[in-house]
This record gives C-alpha cells, sequence and structure tokens, in this order.
C-alpha cells in the first residue's frame, strides 16, 4: 500500500472515530457493561497482551499491572471529549495512587502528538501510542463503533468490570474503582 493510501485511510479511521465518540457523548450512550453483557476472556487477554510503546519509545507490556484495577483509556489527541475527560482521569489517578490501580492510556495518535499533549497536561499515567488498528480490540468489548473515548475498567482477578463508551467524570471514575478496590 503506497503511503498516500496508507495516510488517506488513517484519517479517514481518525475521523469516523471521533464522529462516533462524539455523538456517543452527545446522546450520553454507553457500552453495555458487564452486569448484562459477558466480555470473552480473549479479549481481556487481548488487552493485556499489548505491548505498546510510551512516550519516551520504551515498550510497556499491560500484562505488568495484571493483579491491579487497570483503567485502560483508549483515546486520542484530536478527540474533543477525550481531551475533556482526561484531567477528569489524572485527578482520579493522584487521588488513588496509593491504592493497587493502573490507568493507563491508549492514544490512537502519533508520538509527537501524544509528546505535546502529555508536555501540556502532565498526564501522571503511562500513555501508551497505537495505532487505528487498537480500535479492533475495543470492538471486542463492545464497541461496535469504535469510537472514542472508550474506557475498560478490569478488576483485580482480570475481569472486565465496567465499560464506557463517551467521557467518564472524576467521581463516577472514581466511584466504580473505589468499589472494586472494596470486594
Amino acid at each position: 500500500m503506497n503511503r498516500k493510501l496508507q495516510t488517506l485511510l488513517i484519517l479517514a479511521v481518525a475521523i469516523l472515530a471521533g464522529i462516533g465518540g462524539y455523538l456517543a457523548n452527545r446522546s450520553g450512550e454507553t457500552a453495555p457493561s458487564t452486569q448484562t453483557r459477558q466480555v470473552p476472556a480473549q479479549a481481556i487477554d487481548a488487552l493485556l497482551a499489548l505491548t505498546l510503546p510510551d512516550t519516551d519509545e520504551r515498550p510497556q507490556a499491560l500484562e505488568q499491572w495484571r493483579g491491579k484495577v487497570i483503567v485502560a483509556n483508549f483515546w486520542a489527541t484530536w478527540c474533543p471529549p477525550c481531551r475533556k475527560e482526561i484531567p477528569d482521569f489524572a485527578a482520579a489517578s493522584q487521588a488513588l495512587a496509593d491504592q493497587p490501580v493502573q490507568f493507563v492510556g491508549i492514544s490512537v495518535d502519533s508520538l509527537e502528538k501524544v509528546r505535546a499533549f502529555d508536555d501540556e497536561f502532565k498526564v501522571p499515567y503511562p500513555l501508551l501510542i497505537a495505532g487505528p488498528d487498537v480500535l479492533t480490540l475495543a470492538a471486542e468489548f463492545g464497541n461496535d463503533a469504535r469510537a472514542l473515548p472508550f474506557t475498560v475498567i478490569i478488576d483485580r482477578d482480570g475481569k472486565a468490570r465496567h465499560i464506557k463508551l463517551g467521557t467518564l467524570k472524576r467521581d463516577e471514575l472514581e466511584s466504580k474503582i473505589r468499589a472494586l478496590l472494596a470486594s
């Protein structure tokens, strides 16, 4: 595939994901939670099997955080709802820093853009760089639109407990995590 066609394809996927995220956020639509929809174990295994570079270009395996509550947030710098929710995620991450919780941002974006975003917002958790193909994994969690932002919260036993398409506010996010920590 030539470079121009590849760039157009990536741009098309990015635009569709942004539109889907915007529409989902406006309508309040959410992906079904695991209380009403069983997430296949292979979807969780595939998420934890990811090894992606961080903003320092060091590979980070999500598997390293198994045994903690993992908050995996799929996002992009060009996604307005994503940009809106990340300060809440950062604040929740700092509030729960002494707990067995790991936040991780899985960005559908370029290294340079994510670095610039991190320089501006000082995100206190790892931001990993992925291509648009990572949204195929999001579809396995019920995000058929492959829209952003999209968050999966996995408990310490490795089960997906909360799935949300659209933005999560700090209080809702912390409430879900604290309930998992108490159980």
